[in-house]
């Protein structure tokens, strides 16, 4: 049975995209079967995996739409163990026209249900914003994963976040845990990188993963070459971070092999 967790933050720039990438590819490099479901209209994770959003024909949008077969529409990438549910810049219609359709929140759930059982883990990248794909990701998700970034305004809208998933949990997906709150973008020379982990670790204490993702040049560029890190340098400390994390991750779920 597979574990769908969604990389959920209504704050743009906080290293969602890159978390989607570069843990989604850590885990299928420690041989975890692994499917990446782009449910931003952007289509970042999908260039960022080697596709180009402009030659996509079916994506996530004709799944919770048109109720295409997910498995028609998973394309794999050129990572072993990697495979990603595409996005189309069509999906920002997507909002609108599930206005008037019955147990809309459910509509990637009843996507995924199809294929949970042939993965170990499905990470969703949501988009940032708290509109009715990204409740349908909550709604879908087993757990969300919090990115947030080692800078000033980092608590600011997390409170509004936690209330939405207070709100799912009672309402629409009673089984939704918290997974972490993931801190990224650390600078080890600011002081105000420091005082950031300090104070959310304060706040939230157990909640929050011991692994930090750093800036690195790396972790920025990889995306551009269509590869995540690991595979672009699997030696940096933005791939290694990504790995450490990826490690923690089963442990806290008992998933080590």
């Amino acid at each position: 049975m597979g574990k769908i967790i969604a990389i959920a933050n209504q704050k743009g720039g906080v290293g969602k995209t890159t978390t989607a990438i570069n843990l989604s590819a850590s885990m299928a490099a420690l041989e975890y079967k692994s499917l990446v479901i782009d449910a931003d209209p952007q289509a970042n994770s999908t260039s960022g995996l080697g596709l180009n959003p402009k030659e996509i024909r079916k994506s996530i949008y004709d799944c919770m739409i048109a109720q295409e077969d997910i498995e028609s529409v998973i394309v794999p990438t050129n990572f072993e163990y990697l495979d990603i549910l595409p996005s189309h810049i069509d999906l920002v219609g997507a909002e609108v026209e599930m206005i008037n359709i019955d147990q809309r929140e459910e509509r990637m759930k009843n996507t995924l249900a199809k294929v949970k059982d042939k993965y170990d883990f499905i990470f969703i990248d949501c988009s940032p914003s708290l509109g009715l794909v990204t409740v349908n990701a909550l709604t879908a998700a087993d757990s969300v994963l919090i990115p947030v970034q080692c800078e000033y305004f980092a608590l600011e809208g997390l409170g509004k976040l936690l209330n939405t998933i207070k709100i799912i949990q009672s309402r629409l997906n009673t089984k939704l845990e918290i997974e972490g709150i993931l801190l990224t973008m650390y600078d080890v020379r600011l002081r105000l990188s420091n005082q950031v982990v300090e104070e959310v670790q304060t706040h939230f204490k157990d909640m929050v993963f011991k692994n930090v993702i750093p800036r690195n040049i790396r972790l920025s560029e990889s995306p551009s070459f269509g590869m995540p890190t690991i595979a672009h340098d699997a030696e940096s400390k933005g791939a290694i971070s990504f790995l450490n994390l990826a490690q923690e991750i089963l442990e806290k779920n008992g998933m080590v092999r």
